[in-house]
């Protein structure tokens, strides 16, 4: 109730609404809710902790109210009919309800004071002024003393509803003509209500009915549907919302709100009443069905490579093709938009700015872009930190970015699209960017990289995710604790993701995360070495060539251009001889461009995703594995593992050969 006192005055324009005061409030929700959830779980008075969290709330807002002063108490004496004329005669301000008011010439016989219910307006806010209509008062020799012959017309500003305010004039309905505008600032949030409106229960029902919506959101009265609803029965053919903007019942903008809300309303229960909600373990069941389906579809196209009978094969191409637009659709009822994880951060940054004293605002893009539930719940995380670090670490304050030449307001942006399979999210800011000399001295210090080591950039920003690592120059409740890169580092591994950082001295900074779209299902391309079979990601892969002369490198030139490649038989130490005719796989990572040497290149296959053993997770380059038709085991290749490797000086591409050469054989048997 303190709260809503408080909004009362914000109305009344005696409280200013701040940034301040919206940090307040939504503090006060967060307890309201706590309280509700305290409720719903059968408690029935708030607990210690509860009443010490609510006190220093309750204290900010009584505070604002005492410094704001009383509310405009009870006019005892309401001014003088005609003493201050309103501010717009037969219109209205921008600040106040406009009310006009005729009585009828019976009104003093019904005995009836017209100025009694003056002074209960006062009541109900601050009479802002008055003038009087004298246009209906007839000559002095044809005046009866018994008829009432004035009118008024009444500024108030109140904070009341029009139905409180058309409830000070109860007794005289009959007796007179009331007409209630409503300030700018009323007619506003009229229309923020009507766009909020949630219909009840099911079916049409009076909750799409137009007038029904308007005298929920307050706009119009009871009283004022009735008479409309009157005239129309009495064969006035206009529609209700023009015939309420004709009688000055409700304003034109508030009909047209109402209007677009009943078709947005209309439009969701179509849609609702084509859809199904299901339990998200049905789905995933749905697709760990689909996956053995499709283990068992090889197996069956394993066993018909043998028999050459013309009538199999075609049904058996069928089942394949079906097979796989099930896999797709399946797929499909797991995606969901990124958008809702996204809103999440409006209020992340309103209070981590407001906790570290910044101005940034949040801009995203991409809230459409779709991606797997699995992956959603599990990346909300991992961006909720890059997202704090990037207003932490990356904003600067005010005045170095006016000094800079910058707005004083900085920008977070959060944007996802798709890439090749995978999902795309960049975290930006546009504050003073990484320094690379304040990395390398921490790195050095910790001894995590050797004193004059030459690294590149890219080498520079990895050093950010080594655990432990930071260059805060003091520990805050957002950083400085070295704790929180290498676990999004982590995590985002966890689901066969990448992360990359790129700054840029005095322009910003930008984290690079990419996912992939599904953990359950991929189109696959098999390569063979030796004994041991492979899975590439499909989207990756650009072409296969042959790989004619081996010159030791570990590059060639394709048209006209290096290409640098990995030896899987080296990497993975799989034991025999190379064949005499290898095939170089061309894969595409990002904006990197490489390599794979094979023996032999089997084919298009749908791979299902195994996550591998934990005694196994340290290994670099292999994401997971996979069954074959066959029964064996393949193991599924991390492309931006390899990419990375591919791409390295080459002492550090040794120092990893050496490590990946010394993993038992056994791992790929």
């Amino acid at each position: 109730h303190v709260a809503e006192s408080v909004l009362d005055r914000v109305r009344e324009g005696t409280i200013a609404l701040d940034d301040a005061l919206v940090s307040l409030f939504l503090g006060v929700r967060d307890h309201i809710g706590r309280l509700v959830a305290a409720a719903a779980a059968g408690q029935l008075e708030a607990d210690a902790e509860l009443t010490a969290h609510g006190q220093p709330l309750l204290a900010e807002l009584h505070q604002l109210l005492q410094a704001a002063g009383a509310p405009a108490a009870s006019h005892a004496a309401a001014p003088a009919p005609a003493a201050v004329p309103i501010a717009v005669a037969g219109g209205r301000a921008s600040d106040h309800w406009h009310i006009s008011l005729r009585f009828g010439a019976d009104v003093l016989r019904n005995g009836m004071d017209p100025i009694s219910f003056l002074r209960y307006l006062g009541k109900l806010g601050t009479i802002t002024g008055i003038a009087t209509l004298a246009d209906r008062l007839p000559a002095l020799k044809d005046m009866d003393a018994e008829s009432c012959y004035l009118g008024f017309e009444i500024g108030l500003r109140s904070s009341a509803t029009k139905a409180a305010i058309e409830g000070a004039f109860e007794f005289v309905m009959d007796d007179c003509a009331v007409h209630i505008v409503p300030p700018d600032s009323e007619v506003s949030r009229y229309v923020e209500l009507l766009k909020l409106l949630a219909p009840a229960g099911d079916g049409e029902g009076e909750a799409l009915r137009l007038g029904e919506m308007l005298v929920t959101c307050g706009s119009l009265t009871r009283r004022e549907l009735e008479d409309a609803l009157r005239l129309q029965d009495a064969g006035i053919a206009a529609p209700l919302g023009e015939l309420l903007v004709e009688q000055r019942s409700v304003q034109a903008p508030v009909v047209e709100a109402a209007l677009s809300r009943q078709k947005q309303i209309k439009a969701s229960r179509s849609a609702e009443s084509q859809s199904v909600r299901v339990d998200a373990e049905k789905l995933d069941r749905l697709v760990d069905l689909v996956g053995e389906l499709i283990t068992a579809s090889a197996t069956a196209t394993q066993a018909g490579r043998h028999i050459q009978n013309s009538a199999l094969q075609e049904a058996h191409s069928t089942l394949t093709g079906l097979v796989q637009e099930l896999r797709d659709s399946a797929l499909q009822l797991r995606m969901v938009k990124i958008g809702a994880t996204f809103s999440r951060f409006q209020r992340v940054v309103h209070d981590v700015a407001r906790e570290i004293g910044k101005d940034i605002a949040l801009v995203v893009h991409g809230e459409d872009t779709e991606l797997d539930k699995t992956v959603v719940e599990k990346i909300a995380d991992p961006l909720t930190h890059l997202v704090r670090n990037s207003m932490d670490h990356g904003i600067e304050p005010a005045a170095l970015r006016l000094e800079r030449g910058k707005s004083a307001r900085g920008t977070v942006t959060l944007n996802a699209y798709h890439d090749a399979g995978h999902i795309v999210i960049e975290v930006g800011d546009d504050g003073g960017g990484l320094s690379r000399e304040r990395i390398l001295a921490k790195a050095t210090e910790r001894g995590l990289i050797e004193p004059g080591r030459a690294l590149s950039d890219a080498e520079i920003y990895d050093l950010v995710f080594e655990p432990g690592f930071s260059t805060a120059e003091k520990v805050t409740n957002l950083s400085g604790r070295g704790v929180g890169m290498d676990v999004v580092k982590r995590n985002i591994t966890a689901l066969r993701g990448t992360v990359a950082l790129a700054s840029e001295p005095g322009v910003g900074t930008t984290v690079t995360v990419r996912l992939p779209l599904t953990l359950a299902i991929i189109n696959g391309f098999q390569v063979a070495v030796g004994n041991a079979v492979f899975v590439l990601p499909l989207e990756a892969i650009e072409e296969c060539i042959e790989f004619r002369e081996d010159s030791g490198h570990d590059y060639t030139e394709l048209r006209g251009q290096v290409l640098p490649f990995i030896r899987l038989r080296s990497l993975f130490a799989v034991q025999g001889a190379a064949t005499a005719r290898q095939s170089i796989v061309v894969v595409r990572q990002g904006g990197q461009r490489f390599g794979l040497i094979v023996d032999r290149l089997l084919g298009e296959a749908q791979a299902v995703i195994k996550p591998l053993a934990p005694m196994f997770a340290h290994l670099q380059g292999i994401s997971g594995s996979s069954i074959l038709g066959s029964g064996e085991v393949a193991l599924i290749l991390d492309v931006a593992a390899l990419a990375a490797q591919a791409t390295a000086p080459k002492a550090d591409a040794a120092e990893r050969r050496k490590a990946t050469a010394e993993r038992p054989a056994a791992a790929l048997s």
